[in-house]
């Protein structure tokens, strides 16, 4: 065995070490466990996803993600007012200045949260893409990403939602940005579609929420539902019903102006 295998033999051995509290050194920590040199350490692994790598262990996800990861679970855990910036930066990983850096406080953090674990990016996306198209096609789509994008986090959609609608200083940011860009977004179409005689004249947001309603009771008890009363309609089926439910009582009836 050479002196180049033993050396390599030797830092895998002290990565085993240094990982098994469960956190992922860095280069430095991974080099001053080996008793080797930063540059000597990547003469033989072209970085820490290697040494993590070899030593069987699936290299972090990147800091940016894993922070909303643990975010998501402190919120659920104790709301955004009990959410501690110390707590969440030891539970993602990362240092404070890491943590401040991608998001400066609770404004920033909470806004990310609900981009990336709520609907309201799709449903945005969806009305910019479809913004031509019949209420026939564009509501039972809204309706299928409100479902899969809620249900897939029940829990956090909860916690998200109770706090959007609480009144929290934290949230306000968020609450203003998502109402632009997805409520108001929404209430622009359906407005559309009134005026051009494809639904029946509404207060819009009166109609969104019409929409919205049903769709989010039936995630809340949608287990209880399977499991207490039989239900067996497969989710997209489920909605897409609903959404036909709500495109019947809002078409257009003869000598009806709304």
């Amino acid at each position: 065995m050479t002196a180049r295998q033993v050396s390599r033999d030797a830092v895998l051995a002290s990565a085993r070490r240094a990982c098994a509290s469960g956190r992922y050194p860095t280069m430095d920590e991974l080099a001053a466990e080996a008793g080797v040199s930063r540059a000597a350490l990547y003469r033989m692994f072209p970085g820490r996803d290697a040494i993590l790598e070899a030593v069987g262990l699936q290299p972090p996800s990147p800091p940016r993600q894993r922070i909303l990861a643990a975010a998501a679970e402190l919120l659920t855990e104790h709301g955004l007012a009990g959410l501690s910036m110390d707590e969440l930066a030891d539970r993602a990983g990362v240092s404070r200045a890491t943590l401040y850096r991608l998001f400066p406080g609770k404004p920033a953090l909470f806004r990310d949260l609900i981009g990336t674990y709520s609907p309201v990016e799709g449903i945005a996306e969806t009305l910019e893409v479809m913004a031509d198209r019949p209420p026939e096609e564009v509501m039972p789509a809204l309706a299928r990403i409100i479902a899969r994008s809620g249900y897939a986090s029940l829990g956090l959609l909860r916690s998200l939602f109770f706090e959007l609608t609480g009144g929290a200083a934290d949230a306000d940011e968020a609450v203003d940005y998502y109402l632009g860009r997805t409520v108001r977004a929404a209430a622009s179409y359906v407005d559309t579609q009134m005026a051009a005689g494809r639904l029946q004249r509404r207060d819009p947001l009166l109609a969104m929420q019409a929409f919205v309603g049903p769709i989010l009771f039936h995630l809340f008890t949608r287990s209880l539902a399977e499991d207490r009363l039989g239900l067996a309609i497969p989710l997209d089926d489920s909605v897409s019903e609903l959404a036909d439910i709500w495109l019947q009582a809002m078409t257009p009836r003869a000598g009806n102006e709304g």
